[in-house]
């Protein structure tokens, strides 16, 4: 008997940003009466699994919370990250073929460095779960296609340097939307060039151009890629009903897209148009995760021919698609030194800003050019808000794959770094021995996440 696809609803009924806010728990509980009123629970490709708690760790192997994990998260982003990683575990196993992890609070917008929220989002779901498989099950290269009309600016962020990490992302210009990144020019650091590609698409594109994305972009280089699991950043606010986009897909054109993709795993993000549009989305998402006929869910107010897209627009999206072919088709010959300079450390200013926090961060990231692994990481980050004394803090990452003289050497930078009166806090994130270690100078206090 064919394996089954995995459900967890979690709609996080005590966690919200504001009693109006359109990130809300209707969200989910549109979809779960459109599932049940369908009869989906019931068919036997399906099976539904309760959700359970990541760990601190499991958050601190990902991220830099300031000043540290409890401050960031409540128990709600525990279990939505949590869920995902109840659904990697019976995927992974062989207990069923796929999962949907159908959970807020979201995550694709939360960055390495955690000071609040930003887009909605405190911790990433996703990240949070490719490390747990990496470190739980011993998987090594993984996929994340993020179809969210925002681009996925914190997962990039997170794996921006890492070549066994592939980020796709398509979403609506930067230039026209929240969080104005994701160009194709952003590409991947020194060690990881051509892992990261973003499409980003003009406002008014719909499902032709987004198959015209996936039979000549995405499929194509996962195919070349060869992961070991696949994950879709299931956003769904390309919709063309949702008011914070401005895209015109349906739910059949995102059926589509998951059947072609075929992901392990699908983790939702985004999507706000919670009566005309989740509801369909999601059940013919699950029903093509489960290889089922979705061709009855239809939106109220659609009919097929209603958009027609901009032949430039389209136009200029199916260049982009061909330019991030041939950088994918050529990144192993690219000339790394021109495109990124010479020298031991490659480096790079970012200025971000916590929409939702009113914080301002400004961040100074460092990544060694090794020759023997991908090197190991800096980051300086001062955050700001409002009246409040800015939060300084130096960070350090080591990969999994660390060579022995990048792991004595960001130790060492570790341990010089607490004797500075420069930084507040202090964190050693330490993936190849799966350490994590925090230090307040304030307190001279130096404690870990390791569980």
């Amino acid at each position: 008997m064919e394996k089954k696809t995995g459900l967890i609803f979690f709609p996080a009924f005590d966690w919200a940003i504001s009693p109006t806010h359109p990130e809300r728990e209707e969200r989910l509980l549109y979809t779960r009466d459109q599932i049940f009123e369908e009869g989906v629970m019931d068919l036997p490709q399906i099976r539904e699994y309760a959700p359970r708690l990541a760990s601190l760790h499991d958050i601190a192997r990902v991220h830099f919370c300031v000043p540290r994990v409890q401050s960031q998260v409540t128990e709600a982003h525990l279990i939505a990250a949590g869920s995902a990683l109840q659904l990697g575990d019976a995927v992974v196993s062989g207990d069923i073929k796929n999962g949907f992890a159908m959970v807020r609070p979201p995550g694709h917008h939360a960055m390495r460095t955690v000071h609040g929220n930003r887009g909605f989002c405190n911790i990433n779901n996703e990240a949070v779960l490719v490390d747990y498989l990496r470190r739980r099950h011993g998987l090594k290269r993984i996929a994340i296609i993020d179809s969210d009309v925002h681009h996925g600016d914190g997962t990039q962020d997170i794996f921006y340097h890492d070549p066994d990490v592939l980020f796709i992302s398509f979403h609506q210009d930067g230039r026209t939307i929240f969080p104005g990144t994701g160009f194709s020019h952003e590409l991947g650091g020194p060690q990881a060039y051509g892992t990261t590609l973003n499409v980003p698409m003009p406002p008014g594109i719909g499902d032709e151009t987004l198959e015209y994305i996936v039979d000549n972009l995405i499929v194509p280089v996962i195919k070349d890629f060869k992961p070991d699991f696949i994950i879709n950043s299931a956003g769904q606010d390309n919709h063309y009903s949702d008011p914070l986009g401005s895209m015109r897909f349906t739910a059949r054109g995102y059926a589509d897209f998951t059947r072609k993709l075929n992901p392990d795993m699908a983790v939702l993000e985004g999507g706000y148009a919670i009566e005309t549009a989740l509801p369909y989305l999601n059940l013919a998402i699950i029903l093509a995760l489960a290889r089922l006929d979705y061709s009855y869910v239809l939106e109220p107010d659609y009919w097929p021919g209603r958009f027609t897209e901009n032949a430039e627009r389209a136009s200029k999206v199916h260049r982009t698609v061909d330019y991030l072919r041939d950088v994918w088709e050529k990144r192993n010959s690219a000339d790394i030194d021109n495109i990124f300079g010479k020298g031991d450390f490659y480096q790079r200013k970012k200025f971000i800003y916590y929409d939702t926090d009113y914080i301002e961060e400004e961040q100074i990231e460092k990544v060694k050019k090794c020759s023997n692994c991908i090197g190991y990481l800096l980051i300086e980050s001062r955050g700001e808000r409002g009246y409040r004394a800015p939060v300084r803090i130096l960070a350090v990452t080591v990969p999994f794959a660390a060579c022995e003289a990048c792991q004595q050497e960001a130790y060492d930078a570790y341990h010089q770094a607490k004797k500075k009166e420069q930084y507040d806090y202090v964190y050693m994130q330490d993936k190849s021995l799966d350490t994590c270690l925090n230090y307040e100078r304030d307190k001279n206090h130096e404690w870990s996440t390791e569980g």
